[in-house]
């Protein structure tokens, strides 16, 4: 197993290796891949000492499975010439998600539609993979009509520039603007660009993936996301219509039973999801069930996950686990 993390330097890459080292993902050869201008540069994964290489020169070596995080632009030029020579790529970008070719995957839903010739497997947005992970077996039970939900998404999701712009910013300092605006003591209904609809890419994604993910065009999905100045993970309040009624006890039983997600929902005594105990955690943590009062039918919900690792690394190091797993590699 020769595996390549492509992006290795940044937020999502080197979070990725720690998911690898904690997974005991089993690999015979690891290959660090940036930029051009990072190749060269040394680190450091269990114990042992890396060269990190350019993208010409990972090809040339032709791994098993290239774990891709390292922007769209990037992925759209360099993983088909991957998958040609017989690399199996999970992308982070969104660069393949709504390519009709190409499996759209979180694991716990759908790996088992993956086959040996996917050689471009896409992972979906962060914010969709906890709220589809929290939704899925309520849906088989119950069925899905429609969707409101709200997000509360980390400055982890932009990069490293981002969390440098709050902490400069918190600290008083002159700050390099990833942002149009302050972040710090600061909330932003703006992320990615606006559409001409009025929503922007990151609500469109939402909209978009979660219809692909659950192979339904039937369920009505609208998003508002928000970037707000913490650290740890996304949160989200979702309204869910469903196609019957429910029971609450049953809800929280079938979310109990959910692999991947953990019930944190007792109000009374103060708990409920949070970022900050999110935090480095691979599971999707829910709490704040309650009957939406003023139709039928209907659940609110809180959806919390880190979003650098279930809502990114995690994911991909699942259908890697998954690809090795099935033989699919």
């Amino acid at each position: 197993m020769k595996l390549a993390v492509v992006g290795a330097t940044g937020l999502v890459g080197s979070e990725i290796l720690e998911v690898l080292d904690e997974h005991n993902f089993p690999f015979d050869e690891l290959l660090l891949v940036a930029s051009e201008r990072s190749a060269g540069k040394k680190m450091t994964f269990k114990g042992k000492e890396y060269t990190v290489i350019g993208l010409k020169q990972a090809v040339s070596e032709k791994p098993d499975i290239a774990i891709f995080s390292a922007g769209g632009s990037t992925s759209l030029e360099w993983a088909p010439q991957f998958a040609e020579v017989g690399t199996v790529v999970i992308d982070n970008s969104s660069a393949w998600r709504m390519d009709p070719t190409k499996k759209l995957v979180v694991p716990e839903i759908n790996a088992k539609e993956l086959k040996g010739e996917d050689k471009i497997i896409a992972n979906p947005n962060c914010s969709t993979i906890q709220m589809v992970l929290a939704l899925n077996k309520l849906r088989e039970r119950y069925g899905i009509k429609r969707i409101v939900v709200s997000t509360y998404q980390s400055v982890t999701g932009t990069g490293k520039a981002a969390v440098d712009q709050m902490m400069a910013e918190r600290a008083g300092q002159p700050a390099d603007m990833v942002y149009p605006h302050k972040i710090d003591l600061n909330i932003l209904p703006h992320i990615d660009v606006f559409q001409p609809n009025g929503y922007t890419k990151e609500e469109m994604k939402m909209i978009n993936e979660t219809k692909k993910i659950f192979g339904d065009d039937s369920i009505q999905v609208t998003a508002t996301t928000v970037r707000v100045p913490t650290i740890g993970g996304h949160s989200e309040s979702a309204n869910v219509e469903f196609k019957q009624d429910f029971d609450l006890e049953e809800v929280r039983k079938i979310l109990s039973e959910t692999p991947g997600v953990v019930l944190q929902d007792d109000p009374a005594n103060n708990v409920y999801p949070m970022p900050l105990t999110a935090h480095k955690k691979d599971e999707v943590f829910v709490g704040r069930l309650r009957r939406d009062e003023s139709q039928p039918n209907t659940l609110n919900m809180w959806i919390v996950a880190d979003n650098l690792r279930k809502g990114a690394a995690t994911n991909a190091v699942q259908i890697a686990e998954y690809l090795v797993e099935h033989r699919l590699v």
